[in-house]
């Protein structure tokens, strides 16, 4: 009885492993596609309800903070669980609306085109749909490095972490992962208003995001030929970033692509001064093409090893 009781249960651990392999690859596949969908993502419903719900539950203070970031990624998770209880079309679907790597690029192509055409104001209004600073009177070469710096976070942001917190935890662990970094995206600025109550969301992604983004550094190092490079750009600049995460994939990009990011910049809560990542010169249209075509190669590659992490060496791997 023992014996049939741990085989029952080895055939179950089986699969869910094929389950979550199974789904993870289906909804990489379908995001490299087809993208984000202009309307209805679900990162986008969560988001309008995090905005409905913060108008009635902010208060400043870290732990009012604290207990709205954790109700909205409980609930995140939770919509995990569901979605892996509808098997490989749930897991999928979650997977898909975890990831947003696809569209990141596209958006980085578009801003090369348009600075390549010589339309400055079209590339300014892309741009903004990437980073949170203010964009009205950035330059060409403030719109390649603002662009360039988001592609590197957000590949490890969008692309990398979620399928490393799928590995671990399935698509819990996706959903969970996405409403953490929605959240941070939403409230965790250093304003005056989010300070407490943003301060434990933008703790939790940083926490989140310690592993991913330096698993998205050996990514970058690996695939762009030029490890020893993104090594000393990592271990020598990304310390002084802000973000403990951001400055890392950062510092990762500079070293690959031989350019230079930081400096000022400018939010609307205030101006930061960035550290220098990275050696060379400043960004160019044709740096930010090549990052956009290392984000696409490093999103592939942790999609492949988050599938097979999945499926188990000693599960559907010989």
């Amino acid at each position: 009885m023992a014996t049939d009781d741990i085989g029952g249960r080895y055939d179950h651990r089986m699969r869910h492993r094929h389950t979550a392999a199974v789904g993870s690859a289906v909804g990489a596949l379908t995001d490299s596609v087809f993208a984000d969908p202009r309307r209805g993502h679900p990162v986008a419903i969560f988001g309008s309800g995090v905005a409905a719900s913060q108008k009635v539950l902010y208060r400043d203070g870290r732990v009012s903070g604290a207990m709205f970031a954790a109700c909205w990624i409980g609930a995140g998770a939770l919509c995990g669980v569901l979605a892996r209880r509808a098997g490989v079309a749930g897991t999928a679907a979650a997977t898909f609306s975890a990831l947003g790597g696809t569209s990141l690029c596209r958006i980085g192509d578009d801003i090369a085109d348009a600075l390549d055409g010589g339309d400055i104001d079209a590339a300014r209004t892309a741009v903004a749909g990437l980073v949170g600073r203010d964009t009205t009177r950035l330059d060409e070469a403030g719109i390649c490095r603002a662009a360039l710096e988001s592609i590197a976070e957000n590949t490890s942001d969008a692309a990398v972490a979620p399928l490393c917190w799928g590995a671990v935890a399935g698509a819990p662990g996706m959903l969970g992962y996405r409403a953490a970094n929605t959240l941070d995206a939403m409230v965790g600025y250093r304003s005056e208003k989010y300070l407490r109550f943003g301060w434990a969301s933008a703790r939790i992604d940083d926490a989140a995001n310690l592993v991913p983004a330096r698993v998205t550094a050996l990514f970058v190092g690996a695939l762009s030929g030029r490890p020893r490079e993104v090594w000393t750009a990592v271990r020598r600049d990304s310390g002084g970033h802000p973000s403990p995460n951001a400055g890392v994939v950062e510092a990762a990009f500079a070293g690959a692509l031989g350019v230079s990011l930081g400096g000022r910049t400018e939010y609307a809560h205030g101006v930061e001064e960035r550290p220098r990542l990275g050696d060379g010169p400043s960004p160019t249209a044709s740096d930010l093409r090549a990052a956009v075509r290392l984000s696409r190669q490093v999103q592939r590659a942790s999609a492949v090893v988050a599938v097979l992490a999945q499926a188990g060496a000693r599960g559907y791997l010989p």
